[in-house]
């Protein structure tokens, strides 16, 4: 219920306000993943013991784990959509990365109690482990220079000396085909 009404006031940012930060967009869409891992988990639990003979597919509960699934998948997919088209992927990917497994990590303790029997030195050896992950992606995002993505076509328009000339594709049977327009070839060819 929580992550609910967290993703309604993110949401509520997001739409009314029109707030699109980074890390408005990417915890939308680490929220939305928490309800996937769960759904999903659950889906996969009733499948299997569906297969070992405890049918679970006549519950309602599983197709409606079934339709957040595939729902919770769909928006999550679109926020991320959206933060790429917004930032670079070298700032969404991390954070994305780091949101997503804190959000999975969290809402599996909560819901699926996975902490409850475990002992001390391998919750401490897991949340280590994750620093240690986080830790390590921040270190490979930090390091990365912005690249600067080479146009692959000259833009007629900026070339000095030019003149940009109304046809968009030139005649082939032309004796300039394939070669730039001087400015006397251009007047030529107007008169």
């Amino acid at each position: 219920i929580l992550e609910i009404i967290i993703f309604c006031i993110l949401l509520y940012f997001y739409k009314r306000k029109a707030v699109k930060h980074i890390v408005v967009l990417l915890m939308m869409v680490a929220l939305l993943a928490s309800l996937t891992v769960i759904a999903v988990k659950a889906v996969a639990s009733m499948i299997t013991l569906s297969a070992k003979g405890k049918m679970q597919l006549t519950y309602p509960v599983f197709y409606i784990m079934v339709v957040l699934m595939a729902t919770s998948c769909v928006f999550q997919v679109k926020f991320l959509n959206q933060a790429v088209h917004l930032y670079e992927a070298t700032a969404v990917v991390p954070i994305n990365f780091v949101f997503f497994t804190t959000s999975a990590i969290i809402s599996g303790v909560i819901f699926y109690q996975e902490f409850q029997n475990a002992a001390l030195l391998s919750m401490f050896m897991f949340l280590f482990g994750c620093l240690l992950s986080f830790l390590g992606v921040f270190v490979i995002a930090r390091n990365k220079k912005g690249e600067h993505l080479q146009i692959p076509f000259i833009d007629c328009g900026h070339i000095p000396g030019q003149k940009l000339t109304s046809e968009i594709q030139p005649d082939s049977h032309s004796s300039h085909y394939g070669t730039l327009n001087n400015e006397d070839d251009s007047a030529k060819s107007q008169t």
